[in-house]
């Protein structure tokens, strides 16, 4: 069954053996050959090309049935069945058949066009593992589709001609830019067609037979293209400057003397510079100025306003200053009397001084950002001289999409940020889309390709009206007006056609899961009575029960090799195969348009490029016995995957909840990587923004005081933090490598800088932690050599994946012109090029870099890709590039780049909010603690990552404070002694400053006074109920080693019609973070109930408790006795007035408000009448005891006692 290549010398160096699986015996070689020769081919033990045993005769699994097997392997004529180590893992393609597909013919056995093979790889699923069989499963028949194919930019445009354009000089023989093949092109120049163009009907220019233009280099006229990366040696230095070369040309190429000899010109795309004749009044424009525009920054940097930063920064000192004396004095003034109380009191008020200092120094130096788009397409997509017909010269974006529960995360919602960003604003063949499905669901796999269907509408439906958002839902649920802008006639009736189809759409997504049970129950049903049949015929007993697997099928009638409904060995959620299908496989590098709207295309998209990116589903194996590490596992198994199949220098990430609401997006973030020192921008961190929030923000879902604040402020200094969804990261790195430059800082608060170039060739210092990419340069440098070696070890042993690398890193790097002398840059026009073709080999090397033990002796999430350890891998994985010395970037769209659901339950946030304080709690008991951080990082960066790992501790003494006033009521203590000017004016400077540094942040950051006040509630009902918690559990993994578990938090679904949108808002559900807040709330309201009754019913009540007096009453403030009133006044009431007291007689307002305020102060007026007086007042005499009042509203009082006893000389002795 497995055959391997006969000779060396073939040109396939793969072998696919095609045997028939019915009862038609026989066997057809097919060679599959990929047009770029690929390292793929490799010494990988695990790889699929590295096989060398029979997969019948290892006793492998295999699913029952007759089928086509198509086996894979290496040329190695020279190795014996008895040498092969019984560890090796055998792979074999199985093709098996489907109801609707039968075994192979003789011409579908044939070798397969570009096209067809494109399509059979893209109509395959393939699956495979450990240990188990690499299956390549075709789902879908394209190579007998009977649709014919459409017109192309590489297919002549004669009617009728389907034979491929001339290429080279005369690829355009007429200035229209008419495609026209040789044979079409001799006959309009010969009788029948008069030399006449057939686009524009006006004659050839220097009409010729064609001889002479024959022996033209086909692509002359073509960008340089990329290596293979076959012709990458790990034992040499990885270059890729010599190898982007063409090979006929010699290193000192003199580019004047090829353009001479291939009678090449300087223009501006196809418009030729006048020979003679004058500019202007002779009807020529001057030529165009290649270099003014482009050579302008793509990205600004726009500072606060020195009016508001500067007050700012002083407020923050002034506060700090009133911090500090307002500390000095309660230390120096403590409660005698309540030490205790004290204690805990002035405790906990110094740790708030200090988190309050955590979280305001990284503020000190907020910034602004602006991008130019207009440059970045003048600059990579204009016609230059090294570029001449405009062709893209964008660097290419994988986009991953993880989705684990299609439960919790519904299909819809992922799918529509699928269609988000298939149907971006980048160049369709430098955008590749991953979704990684980890829970390997039969449900998200056909809601995918159902998307991909839907997606051949509404991508040139949204290319041609210019359709934002691109997101189906969100934009069919606008409450605008639709047609603003838009100024086609036929937009109205495509937008109807389109939302109808897009209903449908909706209808079959979510009757999905009822087609997939009833169409395995239906299955399984007939796998019974096939199994009671075998029964029968063999002779057993009947009665006997039949144990048939509850298996999920597919709907051609396979075994789904994912998850199943009902777990069963190697079906579930933790034990399954890795599976990978190219749903949409990569586009053709020339724009492909469509055709009128007819019975089977909805618009019109005649002048619209129907080209589509390449979507993949990837679902990584996992299987019991393996940590499988979460999301940050699954990331990594989609760097790997994306690595082999398409290897964009720059990769985006989002969760399956959030979609691009702005389609530009992508270009903005490349504007900072490709401008001028974007080389060391590991990152470009985009703010979350969330839809379906109710208005009020009731529990700061919105969290515009981190985003808009916190994280802009952090731009100015290192960069931003990475928050998990929202980033385009550089490829290489994720993999763990050193930025070319870096800034090393030492002395006090980092200081004194030094400069560190980590890409030279001799690299003096080199930290343990760090990784330099291979550059070529010195060939004689053996730490090169060295480094080169190592690449396996840390990056697993796909040399695929590890040749991978320099590609990446060429790919990423900034144009010549914006380099400096010496340093390594790519010429202009280097990746216009078309990608490489996808083949079964470059599958089945990805399916093995997303087996369970691929990454196990590497540095995969040690240092290479997300970090494992810590459920925030988000935060760890940016602190680790930023401690390497790499920057990032915040870039903040008018339009806003991606929005997403957030959950709007209390106990759902609640639970998200643990989550994160947790990882926080980890961070800070591990290496990541940034009091552990190299050199390289800046102090104030330092401080904010210090603050990540610090702040869930606040809660513990957020909550002893909270606890305070109910201790203070219960035992009639204070924090203080007594209340005193000085502490009252402390507290309002601190107050006072606290509020006008939020009214200056809300100022230069744009968030609103609402948005912040609802932070501030939030932050104490986080602070007293999960903040604690996630301290808890973070002890009890360092301490106990107890595992800390989390369940996925839910994404909202898009509401039908009539549905309450914010009916989950009010949902009760109660959780054990509940219990601390509802604690504090009730003993707090029980102590204000016992210090009122407590003043209300006793003898003498002492309100004056509540004003701060002492309690010991030391001066006899408490004394109720009548030896100090002078007179009691009562009240007057009349008689003999009429009913309506028309003229005030009763006077009450004076008798019973204004007497009875003054019966609170020192006594009320006396009025004539109605008046008891002591005697000796009348006399003249003074009280015993009298007070003074000085100073401001007499807040000094001095005791005087005016009648004390003379004590004789003899007595004061005693």
């Amino acid at each position: 069954m497995v055959k391997t290549a006969s000779s060396p010398s073939s040109s396939s160096p793969v072998t696919i053996t095609v045997s028939s699986g019915g009862k038609a015996g026989g066997s057809r070689s097919m060679g599959l050959t990929s047009p770029v020769p690929r390292a793929s081919v490799s010494n990988n033990p695990n790889s699929p090309l590295s096989a060398r045993s029979n997969r019948a005769s290892s006793g492998g699994r295999r699913v029952s049935g007759g089928g086509n097997y198509c086996s894979v392997s290496k040329d190695d004529g020279t190795t014996s069945m008895e040498e092969i180590n019984s560890e090796y893992v055998t792979y074999t393609v199985h093709i098996p058949p489907t109801p609707d597909r039968k075994p192979l013919s003789t011409s579908q056995t044939s070798l397969p066009e570009d096209g067809k093979n494109k399509s059979y790889i893209s109509g395959t699923i393939f699956t495979g593992g450990f240990n188990s069989v690499t299956r390549g499963h075709v789902i879908e028949c394209s190579m007998e589709s009977d649709k014919p194919p459409l017109k192309s930019g590489l297919v002549c445009g004669m009617k009728g001609c389907d034979e491929k354009a001339m290429k080279g000089r005369l690829s355009s023989p007429c200035e229209c830019g008419f495609k026209i093949c040789r044979d079409c092109y001799m006959e309009c120049i010969g009788n029948g067609g008069g030399g006449r163009c057939p686009g524009c009907k006006e004659p050839y220019k220097n009409v010729s037979d064609g001889e002479e233009e024959e022996e033209v280099s086909e692509g002359e006229d073509q960008a340089l293209p990329l290596p293979s990366m076959a012709e990458f040696k790990l034992d040499k230095r990885l270059s890729l400057v010599k190898s982007f070369k063409a090979q006929n040309h010699p290193p000192d190429f003199d580019h004047t003397r090829w353009l001479f000899e291939t009678k090449g010109t300087y223009g501006y795309g196809n418009a030729v510079w006048p020979k003679d004749g004058g500019y202007g009044a002779s009807g020529f424009e001057p030529p165009p100025d290649f270099g003014e525009k482009a050579k302008r920054p793509l990205t600004r940097k726009v500072g606060v306003s020195a009016a508001i930063l500067s007050p700012y920064r002083l407020l923050i000192v002034l506060r700090l200053a009133a911090l500090g004396l307002f500390l000095t004095w309660r230390v120096r003034h403590p409660n005698r009397e309540a030490m205790w109380l004290w204690g805990m009191s002035i405790t906990c008020e110094l740790w708030f001084a200090f988190s309050w200092l955590l979280d305001q120094l990284p503020k000190l130096c907020p910034v602004n950002r602006v991008t130019d788009l207009s440059v970045l397409k003048q600059r990579f997509e204009s016609p230059n001289l090294r570029n001449p017909k405009g062709r893209s010269d964008l660097p290419g974006i994988d986009v991953f999409v993880s989705t684990a529960d299609p439960e919790k995360e519904p299909p819809l919602v992922t799918a529509n940020t699928i269609l988000s960003i298939l149907a971006v604003d980048y160049p369709v063949e430098k955008v590749a889309c991953y979704l990684s499905d980890d829970g390997g669901a039969l449900l998200t796999f056909e809601a995918l390709a159902e998307t991909a269907s839907f997606a051949r509408v509404w991508v040139p439906f949204c290319r041609k009206h210019k359709i934002e958002p691109r997101n189906p839902e969100a934009y069919f649920g606008q409450k605008r007006d639709f047609l603003k802008n838009k100024v086609r006639l036929d937009f109205v009736r495509e937008r109807r056609r389109v939302k109808r189809e897009y209903d449908e759409f909706k209808v079959r997504i979510n009757s999905l899961p009822e087609s997939i049970r009833r169409r395995s129950d239906a299955y399984n049903a007939h796998e019974e009575l096939r199994a009671k049949k075998k029964q029968m015929e063999a002779g057993s007993n009947v009665s006997e029960p039949i144990k048939v697997p509850k298996a999920t099928w597919m709907s051609d009638g396979s075994l789904w090799p994912g998850t199943w409904a009902s777990a069963e060995p190697d079906h579930s959620r933790g034990d399954h195969a890795g599976i990978i299908q190219a749903m949409l496989a990569p586009p053709n590098a020339e724009p492909e348009f469509g055709a009128e709207a007819d019975g089977e295309n909805l618009i019109d998209t005649t002048d619209v490029d129907i080209r589509l990116p390449m979507l993949v589903y990837v679902s990584r194996e996992k299987r019991p016995g393996y940590d499988h590490n979460k999301k940050a596992g699954a990331m990594n198994a989609l760097v790997r995957t994306s690595a082999i199949m398409s290897n964009g220098p720059f990769i985006l990430n989002l969760d399956c909840d959030h979609y691009i609401y702005n389609s530009l997006a992508l270009r903005e973030g490349m504007c900072f990587m490709l401008d001028r020192g974007g080389d060391r921008i590991c990152y470009v961190q985009f703010p979350q923004r969330f839809e379906g929030i109710d208005p009020s923000d009731r529990y700061a879902n919105h969290n515009t005081v981190f985003f808009d604040v916190s994280m802009r402020a952090l731009d100015g200094l290192q960069g931003p933090m990475y928050v998990g969804t929202g980033c385009i990261f550089r490829r290489t790195a994720l993999y763990g490598f050193s930025p070319p430059k870096a800034t090393e800082h030492h002395g006090w608060f980092g200081r004194k800088k030094i400069k560190l170039f980590l890409r030279k060739p001799k690299v003096s210092k080199k930290e343990e932690d760090e990784v330099v990419v291979p550059i070529n340069g010195d060939h004689n440098d053996d730490d090169a050599d060295i480094e080169s070696l190592l690449l396996p070890k840390r990056f697993g042993n796909s040399t695929s994946l590890a040749a991978s690398i320099p590609v990446a890193e060429y790919q990423g790097r900034l144009l010549q012109d914006l380099q400096g002398r010496g340093t390594h840059g790519r010429p202009a026009g280097s990746l216009a090029v078309p990608r490489e073709p996808l083949d079964v080999a470059t599958v089945a090397e990805a399916i093995s870099v997303i087996s369970c033990f691929y990454e196990d002796k590497t540095e995969w999430g040690k240092r290479v890709g997300w970090i494992y350890g810590s459920v925030t891998e988000d935060v760890v994985t940016g602190y680790r590039m930023h401690n390497r010395g790499w920057r990032s970037v915040y870039c903040v769209t008018k339009r806003d780049a991606f929005r997403g659901t957030a959950p709007i339950n209390l106990t759902d946030r609640l639970h998200q909010v643990l989550r994160w304080a947790t990882g926080s709690v980890e961070i800070f008991f591990s290496k990541n603690n940034a009091l552990l951080a190299s050199p390289r990082m800046k102090f104030l960066q330092r401080v904010a990552y210090f603050n990540v790992g610090m702040y869930p501790f606040t809660s513990i003494f957020l909550i002893v404070y909270c606890f305070l006033p109910a201790i203070s009521l219960f035992s009639g203590q204070f924090i203080v002694q007594s209340l005193s000017a000085t502490f009252l004016v402390f507290l309002l400077g601190i107050t006072i400053t606290l509020c006008m540094l939020a009214l200056l942040e809300i100022k230069w950051s744009g968030i609103t006074l609402h948005d912040w006040w609802r932070n501030e509630q939030f932050w104490l009902i986080g602070g007293t109920s999960a903040h604690p918690a996630a301290v808890l559990q973070g002890l009890l993994k360092v301490i106990a080693g107890v595992d800390i578990s989390f369940t996925l938090t839910s994404k909202s679904a898009t509401p039908e019609d009539g549905d309450d949108e914010f009916a989950d808002l009010y949902v009760v559900k109660w959780s054990f973070l509940m219990i601390p807040p509802i604690t504090i709330m009730m003993v707090n309201m029980i102590a204000i109930a016992v210090g009122v009754s407590r003043t209300l019913y006793s003898p003498f009540p002492q309100w004056s408790r509540f004003e701060g007096i002492d309690p010991s009453d030391r001066y006899a403030n408490h004394n109720t006795m009548g030896d100090r009133i002078c007179y009691v006044q009562f009240p007057q009431r009349f008689e003999g007035i009429d009913p309506s007291d028309r003229y005030a007689n009763h006077n009450t307002m004076f008798f019973d408000v204004s007497m009875r305020a003054l019966d609170g102060l020192q006594g009320l007026i006396y009025v004539g009448t109605g008046c008891m007086f002591r005697r000796t007042v009348l006399y003249g005499f003074s009280p015993p005891r009298a007070t003074k009042h000085h100073e401001w509203f007499g807040r000094k009082k001095i005791k005087l006692f005016l009648r004390k006893p003379k004590v004789s000389k003899r007595k004061r002795m005693k």
